[in-house]
């Protein structure tokens, strides 16, 4: 139970830390539960979404619904993805992108790459159905942070442990993690209302494997951005799945 308050602790800011004292050996454990926070956010995110469709504009309550994830996980996902644009955008060397990446200063990839995500993200989700939307978040959140964490599993850290911008490094899944990992990612996916959207499952692990090598390719690894930067990427290419899907099946 510590290491999925951990989990809770880390990827979110919301006060789980008051509920106990998590020694700081367990937040090395923590993404193989990134999935079951998905649960969570996710949970949300469609709370707001359907409960603000009764009284506003559906693309109101989406963008709401986008505010209120941002505002749960303190925009730690979103930074990791403004970094990674940085760094693998302006570096030249695996040293350069490393220590654009680690700079706290936003650059011209970063706002560049927000904006397209953001747009996209929005764009692809208002243009479903309310209702399907709201179970293409409580799928494609979990699904995808679940599958973004195997990154773990298949590169080392790029860093040196005390270069960390969290100061911790994730360990690889033990087996039992690993199961566990691949149980919060797969069963959210039973949200979605036909079979036929499962098919979208397949372009965030296509997303995933192309994103891991160009970070293998020119970093030799991955650090907490490429992380965070991963999972946007993977939960975008969802809704683009859903979207052809839904729209190829009118």
């Amino acid at each position: 139970m510590l290491r999925i308050l951990a989990a809770f602790i880390f990827f979110t800011r919301l006060p789980f830390w008051k509920l106990a004292e998590v020694p700081a050996e367990y937040f090395k454990n923590i993404v193989s539960r990134w999935a079951l926070v998905g649960w969570f956010t996710a949970g949300l995110m469609v709370i707001v979404l359907y409960a603000g469709s009764l009284i506003l504009p559906a693309g109101v309550a989406l963008a709401l619904a986008m505010i209120t994830r941002l505002l749960i996980t303190g925009c730690l996902h979103e930074d990791g993805l403004a970094d990674f644009f940085d760094g693998f955008g302006g570096g030249t060397s695996r040293e350069r992108i490393l220590a654009i990446m680690k700079d706290s200063h936003i650059g011209s990839y970063g706002v560049i790459g927000l904006i397209c995500y953001f747009g996209l993200y929005y764009l692809l989700l208002s243009n479903l159905p309310i209702e399907l939307a709201g179970c293409a978040i409580l799928a494609g959140d979990p699904y995808s942070k679940g599958v973004a964490g195997m990154i773990i599993n298949r590169l080392p850290y790029a860093r040196k442990e005390e270069e960390a911008k969290s100061k911790t490094v994730y360990s690889r899944m033990t087996t039992g993690e690993y199961l566990f990992s691949l149980i919060c990612l797969l069963v959210p996916l039973y949200w979605l209302p036909e079979p036929v959207y499962f098919l979208a499952g397949l372009l965030p692990v296509a997303t995933w494997y192309m994103l891991t090598a160009l970070m293998n390719k020119k970093i030799q690894g991955y650090t907490g951005d490429c992380c965070g930067a991963t999972f946007l990427l993977c939960e975008l290419s969802f809704y683009l799945g859903i979207a052809v899907i839904y729209t190829t099946t009118l």
